[in-house]
């Protein structure tokens, strides 16, 4: 269990390295996408841990990292501006 923790969180922090690198424009602080990818990560390897039990170390990775990468894309901003028009009456 403690492999797996141990795991997840560095999948985590290695996809919000990388979303931080990539994408720096459209994110909000690094320290803020770095602590979510860790907890999406670690909550989703919970999740899969209590999903299908002991044993199945690369699927929880996967799981981790699906739910790291979900988290991650909820903290993205548009790319460009976004024009508000008024509705017509």
């Amino acid at each position: 269990m403690f492999l797996e923790a141990l795991g997840s969180a560095l999948l985590g922090l290695v996809l919000a390295w990388a979303a931080v690198h990539r994408l720096s424009h459209r994110l909000p602080s690094r320290s803020m996408v770095l602590a979510t990818g860790v907890a999406g990560a670690l909550f989703g390897a919970f999740l899969t841990h209590s999903a299908l039990g002991p044993g199945h170390f690369l699927l929880i990775l996967v799981g981790a990292a699906v739910v790291s990468a979900a988290s991650l894309s909820l903290l993205l901003r548009p790319a460009g501006r976004l024009r508000r028009r008024s509705a017509p009456a």
